[in-house]
């Protein structure tokens, strides 16, 4: 059994990489000052930037990047585990990643994730967006090892639009993961339709806890995120919200004794078979032949 404190930093990302280092300062010394050993931001920390143009111009490459310095020197200025929902990554092909990244209490580089599914949609409100126009997709899942005094807890990775693809999260689930992550911008549209749903469903259909941070409200850009940072337990219950789309912090205790629990009442895990889809009366033609 291992016990820590989880913290969701709520922010409203602008323009500016230096300004987003400094609200996400004051987060940290907010959520730390309560307890919190685990710190989750949302996505695109550094920057909320629609025009390629500008982001592309003000991007660096992650040993560059501001937002990455600061968070490991808040790591271990703080000694806390501190991930980097997502920030935007300059790669060498010309194009970016959208990048989680987890710093160890000593400020080590502890892991890395590079978001896979890419939000390429259109929306009744006429909001589209393509995100494969400007961000390589990552191919990799990712783990972590998050050590505390009385224990270690597995961590697995996602990013925002990755929620809407199960199969990742139950691998992650499947390699051990007691903890499922996905801090997100959600738009203010899909949020208000989906987002307690998928994550309370991501939480019980793995009995894990789910750790989402969010961005919220209005940004400089003109987007509108819809922000609610959720913590949820493995039994889907939530137990931590940041309540509207403010910036601001909810903590919640995390006893991965829950997770043993949940997965020892339901054990979906376990009890998984394999199976194939087939077309109408495959299964007749099975049943039929083994009858013989």
């Amino acid at each position: 059994m291992t016990v820590f404190t989880a913290a969701v930093l709520q922010m409203r990302s602008g323009l500016e990489p230096a300004a987003n280092v400094a609200a996400l300062e004051e987060l940290v010394a907010e959520a730390v000052a309560q307890g919190a050993n685990y710190l989750q931001s949302p996505e695109m920390t550094g920057m909320v930037q629609r025009d390629r143009a500008e982001l592309m111009q003000r991007l660096r490459g992650e040993d560059d990047d501001l937002v990455l310095a600061a968070a490991a020197r808040l790591a271990r200025q703080h000694r806390v585990h501190l991930h980097v929902g997502s920030t935007a990554i300059a790669l060498d092909d010309g194009k970016v990643a959208n990048r989680a990244v987890l710093y160890a209490p000593d400020g080590s580089l502890k892991a890395r994730y590079d978001k896979i599914h890419m939000f390429d949609v259109d929306l009744d409100n006429g909001e589209s967006w393509r995100e494969s126009r400007t961000y390589r997709p990552g191919e990799c899942a990712a783990l972590a090892d998050l050590a505390f005094d009385d224990g270690s807890a597995r961590l697995g990775f996602a990013v925002c639009y990755d929620m809407r693809f199960p199969q990742l999260f139950r691998e992650e689930a499947l390699a051990g993961a007691e903890i499922l992550t996905a801090p997100a911008a959600f738009t203010r549209q899909t949020g208000e339709a989906h987002w307690h749903v998928l994550l309370r469903a991501r939480a019980i259909e793995n009995g894990a806890y789910v750790i989402a941070a969010a961005q919220g409200g209005l940004h400089d850009d003109g987007r509108e995120t819809f922000g609610h940072s959720l913590i949820v337990d493995p039994w889907g219950r939530i137990v931590a919200e940041v309540d509207g789309d403010s910036p601001g912090v909810a903590l919640a205790r995390i006893d991965t004794a829950e997770v043993a629990s949940a997965r020892a009442k339901i054990p979906n895990l376990k009890n998984a078979r394999p199976f194939r889809v087939g077309a109408v009366g495959d299964d007749v033609a099975g049943a039929s032949e083994a009858a013989e």
